[in-house]
């Protein structure tokens, strides 16, 4: 709750530099979507050491959990969320994730191709998946754009 203001400062100001689509969150939508709640998201961020109320990278990522099917088995897989990347790289900050998202019991973690994404998938061997994410939005006006052009992640 501490970093709020600042991880909705950092965010919005990715998101609006970044991207053609993206949703403009408020302080009070970033509260709501990535303050950690066990077993539903996980978000993490580093500060400035000179300036402890500015947040200068976040990664977050969400849990939703499978039954596998025919076996009495729940598969965890932890789904990357809203990752910025500002003192270090995109790839080393995504391979932190995949340290923390392990030790929260995950068994799998899952990224789009979205946003910045496609940096870190092949440097960290992430396989790519068989299927194709579609965005239908209604009543909005967009042209058709690249998946890095998007900044939304949808749950």
């Amino acid at each position: 709750e501490d970093h709020v203001d600042g991880v909705h400062a950092l965010l919005s100001n990715y998101l609006e530099s970044k991207f053609q689509l993206h949703v403009n969150f408020t302080k009070e939508e970033v509260a709501h979507w990535l303050l950690p709640r066990s077993s539903v998201i996980n978000t993490y961020v580093i500060v400035d050491e000179d300036d402890k109320s500015k947040v200068t990278d976040m990664v977050s990522f969400y849990h939703l959990p499978s039954t596998i099917l025919g076996r009495d088995e729940t598969l965890y897989a932890a789904y990357s969320y809203y990752n910025v990347a500002t003192s270090m790289s995109l790839e080393d900050l995504m391979r932190d994730a995949l340290i923390l998202a392990n030790s929260t019991g995950s068994d799998v973690f899952n990224a789009l191709n979205l946003m910045e994404n496609e940096t870190f998938l092949e440097p960290l061997k992430f396989g790519k998946g068989d299927g194709n994410l579609q965005y239908y939005v209604y009543n909005w006006s967009c042209p058709s754009m690249k998946p890095s052009d998007v900044g939304i992640v949808l749950l």
